[in-house]
């Protein structure tokens, strides 16, 4: 077990600046390395570690660079998403380990080489999908795994957020999700709900999913929002938009269970991850933040807020730092997720152990975009989702226990 690690960048857009600003608050990650191709994005890195009062990086716009040094442990991957994989590859090629923000693969190809070159290299590749550690999803991973839901049947979840202003004009800042609207039609970012529900279900670790099924509604949203905020004069106003407003996504399980997904992004809706799961004891509804139990709720066919249940049930990872002062909502990166799931990435890299979010499970859920695009494509045709364990879903064994771990809730490490 190291006592502190040394890590690269990759990627300082908005997204990779607020990591940065994260990390360099972890006393044991040090940020050895940051790499941009834009040189006034590596100026502000560099501003924020001068500002974090820790040693200043290497900065480079070639990251192979990077990848040369025989001092870096790991490389966070925080570009646009059609480089996520791809880099993944070279870090591990290179012998480190590799982190990586969400997004959809670009094709099942860069999903199989990336999980070629994980077991051939022995590195490991996470994907950073945050909400599989949210307050409410651990909650919920915990009370699955004492048996409160029964037998799960149904689980349910979306990204659905109104951001029509950063797709539509974004594109003036290089925005990645105005790209993947003008080019691809399909469910464009599912690891977000789509995570803690792979967990819940036991998702390469004695379940699998089989098939999905897509349908895409058509596009106005961006159009109309840009003629009403904008003018009808604006380059966007007529832009040919390919994805649809609204896509639906049906998955069925081997196990049985169904799933499913829905991307909305580009019309006026207040944010929601529309998790649900049904089992034959009880249901979870994360817009209603409630939950019903039978035999445990109060009242028959009556809701309960979850807030009645985090005393009893809050995962202990949530409650030993939230009531250890570590986390404080709002200010560690959606409400703590973003710490989390970092931690859980560089404590497996101190201790040279396999990630919680392995590379298994990173391309079966990266893999739901360019799937998806197929079936829309198709008509709604059903396409078959690949088995990227090559059949060791139903035997693995090799759960890594520990305060992070996803596929069982490790009691003694909080003793």
């Amino acid at each position: 077990m190291k006592d502190s690690i040394n890590i690269g960048i990759i990627g300082l857009g908005l997204r990779g600046i607020d990591n940065l600003r994260l990390i360099l608050r972890m006393d044991d990650v040090h940020v050895v390395s940051v790499c941009d191709l834009r040189e006034e994005r590596l100026n502000i890195a560099l501003e924020t570690v001068k500002a974090a009062e820790r040693p200043m990086p290497q900065a480079t716009t070639v990251y192979q660079e990077m990848l040369e040094r025989k001092d870096i442990d790991a490389v966070c991957i925080f570009t646009g998403w059609n480089a996520h994989l791809p880099l993944c590859i070279e870090v591990m090629k290179s012998g480190k380990y590799a982190a990586t923000e969400v997004g959809g693969a670009n094709s099942i190809e860069e999903c199989w080489e990336t999980v070629r070159v994980s077991e051939q290299t022995g590195m490991p590749c996470m994907l950073l999908e945050n909400c599989c550690y949210g307050r409410n999803e651990m909650t919920i991973l915990n009370m699955v795994k004492q048996g409160l839901f029964g037998e799960l049947v149904h689980a349910e979840g979306g990204y659905c957020h109104s951001l029509r202003e950063h797709i539509s004009i974004g594109y003036e800042q290089g925005h990645f999700r105005h790209v993947q609207n003008r080019n691809r039609c399909g469910e464009l970012y599912p690891t977000h709900e789509l995570g803690p529900i792979a967990k819940w279900l036991d998702i390469n670790r004695g379940n699998r999913m089989l098939t999905l099924t897509s349908v895409a509604s058509k596009a106005r949203g961006l159009n109309a929002w840009v003629r009403e905020n904008r003018g009808a004069d604006h380059p966007m106003a007529s832009c040919p938009f390919t994805e649809g407003d609204v896509t639906t996504t049906i998955i069925k399980c081997a196990r049985g269970e169904t799933i499913m997904l829905c991307h909305n992004t580009t019309l006026p809706r207040p944010y929601s991850r529309r998790n649900v799961l049904q089992g034959t004891r009880g249901i979870w509804s994360e817009d209603k933040n409630s939950l019903y139990l039978e035999g445990i709720s109060e009242k028959p066919h009556t809701w309960d807020p979850i807030d009645n249940y985090y005393e009893k049930y809050e995962h202990p990872l949530w409650k030993e730092y939230r009531l250890g002062g570590k986390l404080t909502q709002n200010q560690e990166g959606h409400g703590g997720m973003d710490y989390l799931v970092e931690r859980a990435f560089f404590e497996a890299v101190k201790a040279g152990m396999q990630t919680p979010i392995d590379v298994y499970d990173t391309v079966t859920w990266m893999a739901v975009t360019c799937l998806s695009e197929d079936s829309v494509a198709m008509g709604g045709h059903p396409v078959p989702i690949p088995d990227f364990t090559n059949g060791k879903w139903f035997t693995r064994n090799d759960i890594v226990p520990g305060l992070y771990c996803l596929d069982e809730v490790c009691w003694k490490f909080f003793e």
